[in-house]
């Protein structure tokens, strides 16, 4: 379980910092790609995470 929440959140928080320290030394284009990079990692991770951690099941029977 606690594997799980690290997979959800710990890439978005290092991908955070990339971009906050790019913020502070200036690179803006770099700041930019990680905080991108941080969006799409937490909405496909929420999705597939969130959906294992709630025991969802697609049975369309």
């Amino acid at each position: 379980m606690v594997i799980i929440v690290l997979l959800l959140v710990g890439p978005a928080i290092l991908f955070l910092t990339l971009a906050i320290i790019g913020l502070i030394k200036k690179d803006k284009k770099m700041a930019k790609l990680f905080f991108i990079l941080m969006g799409v990692y937490l909405l496909i991770s929420f999705g597939i995470c969130g959906i294992m951690l709630s025991n969802f099941t697609l049975d369309t029977k």
